[in-house]
């Protein structure tokens, strides 16, 4: 597969409180919300000249031409979806990360590199309602998007050394930065769990543990796999941007197939695990040989 080496506008967003909505509202109709929204964001971004890599659950990820236009797009989300979903009474909210720079871009258009790991954390750093990027990203915007950034916070990203200073958006008309910051729901960090089992071997991995959980044959492993493909650290995973990310680091790959039907290959990639299914180190997921299968549950 051919890659080429580009400089694009990467941006992450997704809904906030996905979870209250589905113990309230129920599946079938949080899984409408939640569709009605990230299509409304899929639409903005082709208004903007802007491509969608993929959507996960209740996130999408997008690249953009330009930082102007990624920023734009990313303001014009937030004030559509903030003035309510057609047809829908319950309100909804995004948070959104991006950032302009380097990035390898593959055939099938997805994007890996700098200005996908600097977006994942300012998309960690967000959120409801707000816009989350870096000062890079803020010098290259047209003076009226300048005028709309405040300096937020610093942060350190993996594989740079210097700090990383950290612009919010400022998009609503009340400019009223204090009151995004404090407001109640980013007061309560609703911890997640994500239960794997393994032939028995039954771990359970919150999202406030702030550490990297390993799986593979090796005897250090945090899970144990001892399979016929199996690398010694053949897998990682890790609370990011919200999510559970789990992370090939492999010599035969790792296989997800989740229990809404979709099936995914990683090769020294990452993925954003939703909903429950099986992951097959180094082989593909055979409900005929369950076994060597892991069990995961995001709960």
């Amino acid at each position: 597969m051919s890659r080429e080496n580009v400089e694009v506008g990467v941006l992450f967003a997704d809904v906030t409180g996905s979870t209250r909505l589905y113990e309230t509202l129920g599946d079938e109709n949080a899984n409408r919300i939640i569709g009605k929204t990230i299509d409304i964001m899929a639409a903005i971004t082709e208004g903007y000249q802007g491509f969608v890599i993929k959507t996960i659950g209740d996130e999408i990820m997008c690249r953009f031409p330009s930082a102007n236009d990624c920023v734009r797009a990313a303001i014009e989300c937030q004030e559509e979806i903030s003035a309510g979903i057609q047809g829908e009474t319950v309100e909804v909210s995004i948070k959104a990360g991006l950032h302009y720079g380097p990035a390898i871009l593959m055939e099938d258009g997805d994007v890996f590199g700098d200005a996908v790991n600097v977006a994942a954390r300012m998309a960690g750093i967000a959120k409801g309602a707000q816009i989350i990027t870096t000062q890079d990203t803020i010098n290259l915007l047209d003076a009226d998007l300048q005028d709309m950034s405040r300096q937020f916070d610093r942060t350190n990203v993996k594989g740079k050394e210097e700090e990383i200073i950290v612009y919010q958006v400022v998009w609503e008309e009340s400019d009223d930065v204090t009151r995004i910051e404090i407001s109640s729901d980013d007061l309560i960090e609703e911890v997640k769990h994500l239960s794997l089992d393994f032939q028995g071997n039954q771990q359970r991995i919150a999202s406030d543990d702030h550490r990297t959980f390993v799986i593979g044959r090796g005897v250090q492993s945090d899970l144990l796999c001892k399979t016929r493909l199996a690398s010694r650290s053949h897998a990682t995973l890790e609370f990011r941007r919200g999510k559970f990310i789990l992370t090939d680091q492999s010599s035969n790959g790792t296989f997800v197939k989740t229990d809404d039907g979709e099936n995914i290959f990683l090769r020294r990639q990452e993925l954003m695990l939703w909903g429950s299914g099986y992951i097959g180190l180094g082989e593909e997921v055979s409900k005929e040989d369950p076994d060597n299968l892991i069990r995961y549950i995001c709960e």
